[in-house]
């Protein structure tokens, strides 16, 4: 079917089904399974492959567990309604005053159409009188399998322009050759009407078996009809220069003074010149025959003329008392470049034909379709533009939540400024690494710079895990907080949480100077702390107050291994499940005397417990504040 092309106001259609009728996960999970683009598979005046519009409507089958048949009548009945809404409600409404007139002229429209979009490969539609007061619709397509989609299309007729019930019945599926046109898929529906809701509607189709007599209309005087008035064949021609006359073996009687231009042949009493000679049958889609001719005498007839480009359309007029059929036509021009190509000229087209001013306003509508199109092309092209710029906003955005705190980094890129903010209780925590001044001076800088990458990233995945923001890292001290940016009641809980995890993860990683696993100090200390951005160059989230100068003073005085608390942490996590051990009453350096806690496990639930040291070597160490810089009542600031 590669061949063979749909239009992106198909996929457009099938989007606006799913998504009213389904919702925006349905189409979500639909557009995966098809592996169809959201931009460059929907757009209005391209068209694409047979294959991906069928896939797209078999995948909408199986996200939705519908079946394939039933998805293809919905899709139909849609369609009609989903074009009455979008600019072809009066073309539709014009098309008949009956259903079968409006299927009868189903095939001028898609010629129409044809004329603007040059890849359509519409279906063909002909009606006959059936039993009982029924219709027979004779469906030909190109595509086969898709028969449902014209039941739904002409119940949906029925309702909304004749307010009437349509049943239709497959009678018959057949693969029909069809000379020039190939194999074509052949349905036969049986159409019956119920429940007309308007009396004024007129009747469905005429007597079985008639056939329109146009030497006949009720509204002439019998005077008139009954003076015979001859014209010459040599005016008649002249008159009607795209006329074909020719009798039930379909030998050319006559023909007009242009059609004779482009075969380049004369009638006279020796030539035999068979309209088959002259013309392929481009549409209906049928073989060519005076007795298809006479069924579907109210079909559009596209003749394509086989010595030269020019197509005609027209009607094919069954003149009764002389049993000839005339078709009478005019040239199918979309454009002026048709006109220069088929070296035709308006001087060509007699005056009352109205493809004069046809072709004028086409090339008109061409011009806007190109517009059309290109303005299709550049939506597109700025929609995956929005696209990309999406996503280097989330990855700009990510960059800036991991500086500064999302509620912060938005009212700065909004251009809020960001007041001082305090918070009656939050808890800090500090961390280093044990001897880390040895290691540093015992291996290369960059194996330190690996393995505190590999320690902060386990580090950074708790922080995550357990809620908790991190604050900053400073060579190999490591503060995070909790309770902020937005405060909360359990900051203690997951400081503790993530502080016990942390010296676990800790001892997954090794010194690169001994190769024995790492140990950490952990202090942590619940208080009060001022919090505000400072800076306009790098602005930076920082905390201020002495609460950030005990958390450091008790990482400082803690032990290897250890997480050491201050009273007012313990007493904040006091009855939460957590075990902890008294440590005594120390001295911290600038605070005076402190009964400080460690904590030792989570008691219920818990994996991690921390290692203990023997009671009397707890005693015995004499805290050592270490010789190194600490925070002291600083900004904090986040690396």
């Amino acid at each position: 079917m590669s061949d063979i092309f749909q239009y992106g106001q198909i996929h457009l259609c099938v989007r606006s089904l799913v998504l009213e009728k389904f919702g925006e996960e349905k189409w979500r999970q639909i557009t995966e399974k098809a592996g169809c683009d959201e931009i460059d598979d929907f757009m209005t005046f391209h068209h694409y492959g047979d294959d991906l519009t069928i896939n797209l409507i078999a995948v909408v089958s199986e996200v939705l567990e519908v079946p394939l048949a039933v998805v293809l009548e919905l899709f139909g009945e849609y369609f009609f309604t989903y074009c009455l809404q979008n600019g072809y409600d009066k073309m539709l409404r014009t098309l008949g005053d009956n259903i079968r007139t409006f299927i009868q002229n189903l095939d001028s429209l898609h010629a129409l159409l044809a004329m603007t979009y040059k890849h359509i490969q519409a279906p063909s539609f002909r009606c006959e009188s059936g039993d009982e007061d029924a219709l027979i619709l004779h469906y030909y397509s190109v595509r086969s399998g898709l028969y449902p989609i014209v039941i739904g299309v002409l119940r949906a007729v029925g309702r909304e322009l004749y307010h009437q019930e349509i049943q239709m019945e497959p009678l018959e599926i057949t693969d029909e050759a069809m000379g020039d046109h190939g194999h074509l898929s052949h349905v036969t529906f049986k159409i019956t009407i119920k429940d007309s809701l308007e009396s004024s509607v007129a009747p469905m189709h005429p007597k079985k078996g008639s056939i329109p007599n146009l030497s006949f209309c009720p509204h002439m005087s019998q005077d008139l009809l009954s003076e015979r008035i001859t014209i010459q064949p040599k005016t008649f021609c002249n008159i009607f220069p795209f006329h074909v006359l020719f009798d039930e073996d379909l030998v050319v009687k006559q023909c007009g003074a242009n059609v004779a231009r482009w075969s380049h042949s004369s009638l006279n009493n020796d030539t035999i010149l068979r309209l088959s000679d002259l013309f392929v049958l481009n549409q209906p889609k049928m073989k060519l025959t005076y007795k298809h001719i006479l069924k579907f005498c109210n079909a559009t007839y596209i003749l394509e003329a086989k010595t030269s480009d020019p197509f005609l359309q027209g009607q094919m007029i069954w003149l009764e008392d002389v049993d000839h059929i005339l078709f009478i036509g005019s040239p199918r021009l979309a454009s002026l470049n048709d006109m220069e190509e088929r070296q035709l000229f308006l001087s060509d087209i007699p005056l009352y034909d109205v493809t004069r001013e046809l072709v004028l306003l086409n090339q008109q509508r061409i011009a806007e379709l190109q517009v059309s199109r290109k303005l299709d092309e550049t939506t597109a092209e700025l929609k995956r533009t929005g696209i990309a710029l999406e996503k280097e906003k989330e990855k700009t955005d990510m960059l800036l939540y991991q500086m500064l705190p999302k509620k912060v980094a938005n009212q700065l890129r909004d251009g809020i400024s960001v007041d001082a903010e305090k918070f009656e209780e939050v808890t800090i925590l500090f961390s280093d690494i044990v001897t880390f001044t040895n290691i540093a001076a015992a291996v290369q800088p960059l194996q330190i710079v690996q393995m505190l990458n590999d320690l902060y990233m386990r580090f950074d995945n708790l922080t995550e895990l357990h809620q908790v923001y991190k604050v900053e890292t400073i060579g190999d001290a490591y503060m995070v907080v909790g309770g902020i940016p937005e405060a909360n009641t359990i900051h203690a809980m997951s400081v503790a949480n993530f502080s016990i995890d942390m010296v676990a993860a800790a001892s997954q990683v090794c010194s690169p100077a001994t190769g024995k696993p790492l140990q950490i100090r952990v202090g942590v200390h619940t208080g009060s702390v001022v919090a505000g951005v400072v800076g306009q160059k790098m602005p930076r989230y920082c905390l201020f107050g002495d609460t950030v100068n005990t958390a450091s003073r008790m990482e400082s005085h803690g032990l290897p291994g250890k997480i050491h608390l201050s009273p007012t942490t313990t007493r904040a996590l006091q009855d939460k499940g957590y075990k902890m051990d008294e440590r005594g009453t120390i001295e911290i350096k600038g605070k005076g005397m402190m009964t400080t806690h460690f904590l030792i496990s989570r008691d219920s639930g818990s994996d991690v417990t921390m290692p203990s040291l023997p009671a009397e070597e707890v005693k015995s160490i004499q805290i050592v504040s270490k010789k190194k810089k600490t925070p002291n009542s600083k900004l904090c600031v986040i690396s």
